[in-house]
C-alpha cells in the first residue's frame, strides 16, 4: 500500500472536492492515459489494485506511471461510539480527485489492450475514467 514516509500533522480537515482540474491533464512519458470524469477519494487500496491488475494484464511488458499518490489521512470513529472524545483513529490514505485529471500514464501495449485495460480499471475505481491517446 502507498503512503507518505511522514507528515508533519496526524489528522487533517476533509477539504473539498470541485472544480475541473488544470495542472495535471498532459502526459510526460505515456502513450495512453487514464483521465477522471468525476471527483472523487480514491484511495490507497484501490490504487494498489488497479496497479496490480494493469502489471498482470501488461504481462510486465509495458511501462505504468502512477500520476497520483495517496497523502492524505483518513480519520472515524468506531461503530456505536458515542459524540465527542476527540477525532477517530486514522482508518486509510486517500487522494483528492477533481474531474479531468490525468491518474495514470502507460505504454507498450496495443490499442486493444489500452481500451481493455480502460474497462478493468473503471470497474475498480469510484470515478468514471476515459482513456485517453497522446501523440
Amino acid at each position: 500500500m502507498l503512503f507518505p514516509k511522514r507528515l508533519k500533522f496526524r489528522k487533517v480537515k476533509k477539504g473539498k472536492l470541485k472544480g475541473l482540474e488544470t495542472r495535471v491533464n498532459n502526459p510526460i512519458i505515456g502513450v495512453y492515459g487514464i483521465k477522471s470524469l468525476e471527483s472523487a477519494r480514491i484511495t490507497s487500496q484501490q490504487l494498489e489494485s488497479v496497479r496490480k491488475l494493469m502489471s498482470r494484464k501488461m504481462n510486465k511488458s509495458g511501462f505504468i506511471r502512477l500520476k497520483i499518490f495517496p497523502f492524505i489521512p483518513v480519520t472515524s470513529k468506531p461503530a456505536e461510539v458515542r459524540m465527542g472524545k476527540g477525532k477517530g483513529s486514522l482508518k486509510y490514505w486517500c487522494f483528492p480527485v477533481t474531474a479531468g485529471r490525468l491518474l495514470i500514464e502507460f505504454q507498450g501495449v496495443s490499442l486493444s489492450l489500452a481500451v481493455e485495460i480502460n474497462r478493468l480499471v473503471k470497474s475498480k475505481l469510484p470515478v468514471n475514467t476515459k482513456l485517453v491517446k497522446f501523440l
